[in-house]
């Protein structure tokens, strides 16, 4: 790959989306289980059905010749009260960031990231964009503008 091309998801990449969502969850530390987990096909369910809403999602995307799809970026648009310092009602929030290994350091992900804030600023009105770092992640958010929350996000399950 010499060139970095980022085009825009199609409901036909919602599989392959599943996958690099795969390789970001389990470089998180979590156990996918086998490749018929029940959570697979659920999210390629929801990547369907999102990559229909253009105007609250998008994914931004590197296809490689040979090996298929190799890198993404996914955001969606959400409501969200207005305080002192944001009078937007919308909010973005950026997640599914992930390269395949043998791709990685070539700017790829960094490209779908620049689409997609490209995206939010161009073609939504949402007044921040919100993710959660990994370690392995967070140079390049602190490098496109991102700043860490004086409050840390928690997290409640039901059981």
């Amino acid at each position: 790959m010499t060139e970095i091309q980022v085009r825009r998801a199609k409901p036909d990449d919602a599989e392959a989306l599943v996958r690099l969502r795969g390789l970001m969850l389990a470089a998180m530390g979590n156990d996918l289980g086998g490749p018929d987990a029940p959570w697979r096909e659920a999210a390629r369910q929801w990547f369907v059905e999102q990559l229909a809403s253009p105007e609250t999602f998008a994914a931004y995307v590197v296809d490689d010749p040979a090996a298929g799809l190799v890198a993404c970026a996914a955001g969606n648009v959400y409501v969200h009260p207005p305080g002192p310092n944001d009078l937007t009602t919308l909010r973005g929030h950026l997640y599914n960031v992930s390269t395949e290994p043998d791709f990685r350091r070539r700017g790829l992900a960094r490209a779908c990231l620049v689409a997609l804030m490209d995206w939010f600023r161009d073609e939504t009105a949402v007044g921040q964009v919100e993710l959660h770092a990994t370690d392995y992640g967070i140079e390049l958010y602190r490098e496109l503008g991102f700043t860490e929350s004086r409050y840390p996000t928690l997290r409640f399950r039901r059981s």
